[in-house]
């Protein structure tokens, strides 16, 4: 196994981790950030694993693309990895009663349907690429978890919900990068 598999191998183990640390209640246990607000240990913990995950994301590729090290283990858990590392913050997250769940059902239902056409583009000999609003919906995804996990704490000081800003846009463009790739794609259901 090579060194961006072992990487997204890596980022798929952080996972339960995240997960683990998200739902652990630590009492009221907190750590002062940027503007002095108090988030909960756990969640403090939880978001700086979940920063490492995304880091990790960044980094296999660049490994893989860099050293001619894209495998197929790769193409096909790299983005398993993001899905599970995504899709599960989001759920705990409406768990947690931090964002709406409609907005979870739109991002899996995406994910499902994009997954759905690549299969079948895959059968007829094609690899659709990622295109560039599917990788700012990604992007836009990892920056809106870790500002709500944290609270919001560059802009909160002057009550501007960024955070809440950035996950409209992510699904925003989760909706749109889903119809550029059909639309894109629309010759594999010929």
């Amino acid at each position: 196994m090579n060194l961006p598999n072992r990487i997204t191998l890596f980022r798929t183990i952080l996972i339960p981790v995240f997960i683990f640390c998200l739902l652990f209640n630590m009492g009221d246990s907190t750590v002062s950030i940027i503007n002095g607000r108090p988030v909960k240990l756990n969640i403090f913990i939880a978001a700086l694993i979940f920063i490492v995950a995304a880091i990790t994301d960044f980094i296999d590729g660049y490994l893989a693309r860099k050293y001619n090290l894209i495998t197929n283990m790769g193409k096909f858990l790299d983005p398993l990895a993001d899905k599970l590392l995504v899709g599960s913050a989001f759920i705990v997250m409406v768990e947690l009663g931090l964002m709406h769940s409609w907005m979870v059902v739109v991002v899996i239902a995406r994910e499902f349907a994009v997954t759905g056409l690549r299969l079948l583009a895959v059968e007829k000999g094609e690899v659709i690429p990622a295109g560039m609003l599917g990788k700012l919906k990604t992007i836009s995804q990892l920056v809106a978890i870790v500002l709500i996990l944290l609270g919001n704490p560059i802009f909160n000081t002057w009550n501007f919900e960024l955070d809440y800003i950035i996950l409209w846009i992510s699904v925003i463009l989760t909706i749109l990068s889903g119809i550029e790739y059909f639309k894109n794609s629309i010759h594999v259901f010929k």
